[in-house]
């Protein structure tokens, strides 16, 4: 990655205006239930405010549609935060405006001042010049440690970067491009990707961009049903995008045509509903019941995609493998984590996308046990896809 990076420029005295994704889940009581976000942005605040850099942070929260609402206010991430640093951290009013800018040119060296939800303004998610500017105004230099949001072209990832003369990568931003950058740049072999999740409609770019480069495509989750379409099997009540299928079938032949190894399941796990109370059973793909859904993957699915993984030297892994939010269909997801653990002890780097994959591998209480869990669904899928992400690209090069 060929772009200024934190530890590249000097924070002393400065305000450091500072993209975080503190988009954290919060309950009715606005009590933060999960604050992983927040804490994997520390490493970039503490090393600002320890170089006695002023740290100015702005996030989104949620989607209040360009309006104040104080169920969407940032007031709980920036007490968490306080917490979490052991000193206070201010809360702004907004996050443009007068008293804002009093504030952020009042911070004294090693302070930190939160700012108020900035999709409290549909300015933000406009790229709006204007506003853009404006938040520029409060720093003197600027970091982006969202990865989550780095592949859209917001007024904070993208616009405010043309108002200011330095803009570098954080920690975690960092982190994120290093890993992400080794799977699809330079991967050491073999290298396995692992793809699931519901529907081929959201995976398609990254198949055919990952065809290219690994050495072995195991899918799984919702989507198999489509591919097992594409054979001209039958999959009961199973999930089917019926618009899909032809895609299934040119996938298949890419496939062969290229000499990947593209691996499906060969039984599923199925019941007549989506129920920790249904009546289940293991059958093979090629007899799946009328009347009966695929929900997971079925032993030895699992015994032949874990064999693939612990060969690897790389691993990919995004989308779940069955409904691993009902605890009965979620064995061949968990098995799938499993795996990845073993492969990271054989010395593979084991990368998980985010999203639904970052989710179903922390109900399993593993993520610290792979080498890199990412903090960004839509973003890593886009990285996987090849793609330029905006929020990247707009921070300075080294010179």
């Amino acid at each position: 990655m060929n772009k200024l990076t934190i530890d590249d420029i000097s924070l002393k005295g400065k305000r450091v205006l500072v993209r975080v994704d503190f988009n954290v889940p919060l309950d009715e009581k606005q009590q933060i239930t999960d604050d992983t976000r927040i804490v994997e942005s520390l490493p970039t605040i503490k090393k600002i405010v320890g170089s006695g850099g002023r740290a100015i942070l702005m996030s989104h929260l949620g989607r209040p549609k360009g309006k104040p609402k104080p169920e969407f206010s940032l007031r709980p991430a920036a007490e968490r935060l306080s917490k979490l640093l052991g000193k206070p951290v201010q809360m702004a009013p907004d996050c443009v405006g007068d008293p804002v800018k009093k504030m952020a040119d009042g911070l004294k060296d090693g302070e930190c001042l939160m700012l108020e939800n900035l999709r409290f303004h549909n300015e933000e998610e406009g790229n709006d010049p204007g506003f853009a500017k404006q938040l520029a105004s409060l720093g003197d230099v600027y970091i982006n440690d969202a990865f989550g949001t780095a592949h859209r072209a917001h007024a904070s990832t993208e616009g405010v970067t043309k108002f200011i003369a330095t803009s570098a990568a954080g920690y975690l931003m960092q982190k994120e491009l290093d890993y992400l950058g080794r799977a699809v740049g330079n991967p050491a072999r073999p290298y396995v990707a692992i793809l699931g999740g519901s529907k081929i409609s959201g995976k398609i770019d990254v198949i055919q961009n990952l065809m290219s480069k690994v050495d072995a495509l195991l899918i799984g989750g919702g989507m198999m049903f489509t591919f097992y379409k594409a054979q001209g099997l039958g999959i009961g009540d199973s999930l089917l995008e019926a618009d899909k299928v032809e895609l299934a079938k040119k996938i298949l032949d890419t496939a062969k045509a290229r000499n990947v190894r593209l691996l499906l399941p060969v039984d599923c796990v199925v019941a007549d509903k989506v129920d920790n109370g249904a009546t289940t059973q293991v059958v093979n793909v090629k007899s799946i019941p009328a009347g009966q859904k695929g929900l997971d993957i079925g032993p030895e699915s699992v015994k032949t995609f874990s064999a693939e993984i612990q060969k690897a030297k790389t691993v990919v892994w995004n989308g779940p493998m069955g409904v691993f939010e009902v605890e009965k269909f979620a064995a061949g997801t968990n098995a799938i984590a499993q795996a990845l653990v073993s492969a990271t002890k054989n010395g593979a780097a084991t990368i998980v996308g985010g999203g639904d994959s970052a989710a179903a591998i922390a109900q399993t209480g593993l993520q610290k046990a792979v080498s890199h869990v990412s903090t960004g669904g839509g973003a890593s899928l886009e990285f996987l896809e090849g793609k330029v992400l905006p929020g990247v690209a707009a921070l300075t090069d080294k010179k």
